[in-house]
């Protein structure tokens, strides 16, 4: 009979442990590259957001040639952040980089360069980050100005700077900030 109470003790206690270490687990904001968002909000209302994972330099070179075994080389299309596919969400028509974006919901890659960025705005959605489709999934690609950053950025970061009816998209890492520019149409 103790043996019977102990094993359901048990089971109760794994049954109860499990799953609790299973929400852990699920917990997004402990991973290495936490989820983060950035929020264009225009005069009338109208958003372009942003959702994506913020890795860490870690003391690692970050942008380079692959030869300087870079965490992203040069020249190849990034997933720009980590873990999931970086998200994009316009509820208004706009222009990227003097692209056309329709309202909708997209995921944006990178190719970084020293001297120059492309933003990659594709239409297939739901992929893991890591897997770029292709230039047939392209539905945009917009020119990005390259500038040093002022002091080592140690988290990535994308953010908007809002200026009237246009917002600045700006990407920082490293000592590399990519930016351009983001209105209604």
């Amino acid at each position: 009979m103790k043996k019977l109470v102990l094993i359901s003790a048990a089971l109760f206690a794994l049954a109860t442990i499990a799953p609790a270490q299973m929400n852990m687990s699920q917990d997004k904001s402990k991973r290495p590259s936490p989820p983060a968002s950035a929020e264009c909000k225009f005069s009338d209302g109208k958003t372009v957001k942003i959702d994506y994972s913020s890795p860490r330099a870690k003391g690692r070179k970050i942008f380079g040639a692959a030869s300087e075994k870079a965490v992203v080389p040069y020249g190849e299309a990034w997933r720009t952040g980590a873990n999931e596919a970086t998200t994009f969400v316009a509820d208004t028509n706009l222009i990227v980089g003097g692209k056309a974006v329709p309202a909708g919901s997209y995921t944006a890659f990178t190719i970084p360069n020293a001297d120059a960025w492309t933003l990659i705005i594709s239409k297939k959605t739901g992929e893991w980050g890591t897997d770029y489709p292709g230039e047939k999934e392209d539905l945009a690609r917009a020119p990005m100005a390259v500038a040093k950053t002022p002091a080592m950025v140690e988290n990535f970061t994308i953010a908007f700077d809002q200026a009237g009816g246009k917002c600045m998209l700006r990407m920082e890492w490293e000592n590399t900030k990519a930016s351009t520019e983001i209105s209604e149409k």
